[in-house]
């Protein structure tokens, strides 16, 4: 029997095809999770990895078989299949392993209105009643079986989005845009034709097979050919999306990278003059400069754990217009409160082409700190180095800590955090300081307890 323990994550069903997924396991899921939701319908869509257009329709005759009637809308991103799911008030799933690599695929799934499908929110109980099928065997079809009709929404949901930003008055604009072989060379045509733009494309072909590099920007090593390109082209500035196109990182016209707690900045600001008084959710590994740029603008910041069930939760608790992560993840009250490196990608652009400015000095308003990025170590016994490094900042004079999300250490002129991995032995350390100096030096103090 599948070891559904390997292959259901916390937000998501993500692992190996077909050793850890596959076609009769996708069936499956698509039953259980037409009747842990009670869907009368569902939306159904798929990136680029060789194996996704079989998965989704696997997935499809399960949920048919259990009488949801299956709309099946082909190839998209992730944010396009929440787009759908919003639009028709649906439950969704999407296949695609995001940025992982080609060997692997994934469901991602959410109820009507994009709400989230997670551990906590419906995910175990479908774990368990595919786990039950699997020993039980399937039941009979219902007496109704549900139908299967297929439908593009690509140009709908351009113009979607297109509605929420206002590029009417912006100024001619080069962008090179690296879509990482992955849905945002489906997208970004569709989503960019008609505004005064000058697109030069990277790795648009769609390939699951990641020829030319990982599909994950959060790595810097997957940033460099656009980066070059930049510099290359004079270009105003570049983009690089995801595998399933959902984040979205911006590089300025030096091609420097803009960090995400940077673009969340800006982001805010503009949902803000949209939305006066307005909420904005920032994870607590966001930069300072977050909330202070919120409460500049009038808005109430709210800080949160990392990850988009968490994120999805509190904007749907507080009403919030906007929340950022510093992943690239953005999300929209306009959006069904999903996230869309689209959206934020569509705000940036209209930032940048409304002033004559250079995206760096754009942007410098909202980047005030010296960050040290994401650092992972591998670490057994993560609960006993997180309590040393508690232990050792104890005696600090004006150091506060709090556990909303692993350990969080802060001090008048820093920050840092400590996070432990949910899927694999590792401690996550994010640090922030006034200057790079002081940083670089509380940066390497932690390292050296982490890793003692």
């Amino acid at each position: 029997m599948a070891d559904l323990s390997q292959l259901v994550k916390a937000y998501d069903v993500r692992g190996v095809y077909p050793d850890q997924l596959d076609d009769r396991l996708a069936e499956l899921f698509g039953a259980a999770f037409v009747e842990v939701t009670r869907a009368e319908a569902i939306v159904i869509g798929h990136d680029m990895r060789p194996s996704s257009p079989g998965l989704a329709s696997a997935f499809a005759r399960g949920a048919v078989a259990r009488g949801a009637h299956a709309t099946i809308i082909g190839l998209c991103s992730t944010d396009q299949l929440y787009y759908a799911s919003g639009r028709l008030g649906v439950p969704g799933a999407m296949f695609t392993a995001s940025h992982n690599p080609a060997r692997y695929n994934g469901i991602k799934m959410c109820r009507a209105g994009a709400a989230p499908v997670g551990r906590d929110t419906g995910l175990a109980e479908i774990r368990a009643l595919v786990e039950r099928r699997l020993e039980e065997g399937t039941p009979p079809s219902v007496t109704r079986p549900g139908t299967l009709t297929k439908r593009d929404l690509l140009d709908d949901y351009a113009e979607y989005l297109l509605s929420l930003v206002d590029l009417s008055a912006i100024r001619p604009l080069k962008v090179v845009v690296d879509a990482g072989n992955g849905m945002g060379g489906h997208t970004v045509p569709t989503v960019f034709a008609g505004l005064p733009l000058e697109v030069v494309p990277l790795y648009f072909e769609l390939d699951g097979t990641f020829p030319n590099h990982e599909a994950n920007p959060l790595d810097p090593k997957n940033l460099v050919d656009l980066q070059a390109r930049v510099r290359a082209e004079g270009a105003d500035l570049g983009l690089a999306f995801d595998g399933d196109a959902d984040r979205c990182f911006v590089v300025d016209e030096r091609g420097e990278g803009v960090s995400p707690s940077a673009i969340t900045a800006l982001v805010a600001a503009r949902e803000l003059a949209k939305h006066p008084g307005g909420t904005v959710i920032h994870n607590l590994i966001t930069s300072w400069s977050v909330p202070e740029v919120v409460e500049e603008h009038g808005g109430t910041p709210v800080r949160t754990r990392v990850g988009h069930s968490f994120i999805k939760q509190e904007m749907a608790d507080t009403g919030a217009v906007f929340g950022g992560e510093h992943s690239a993840h953005y999300y929209f009250r306009d959006f069904w409160n999903a996230d869309t490196g689209m959206l934020a990608a569509l705000h940036v652009l209209a930032a940048l082409g409304t002033q004559p400015r250079p995206l760096s000095a754009l942007v410098a308003a909202y980047d005030r700190y010296a960050g040290s990025g994401e650092i992972n170590s591998t670490v057994v016994d993560q609960t006993g180095r997180t309590a040393a490094i508690r232990e050792a900042f104890a005696a600090r004079e004006g150091v506060t800590f709090d556990e909303l999300d692993g350990l969080t250490v802060t001090a008048a002129d820093w920050w840092f955090n400590v996070r432990p991995s949910n899927t694999e032995p590792l401690l996550r350390l994010n640090v922030e300081a006034r200057d790079e100096a002081t940083m670089e030096e509380i940066r390497d103090e932690v390292l050296g307890l982490i890793r003692a």
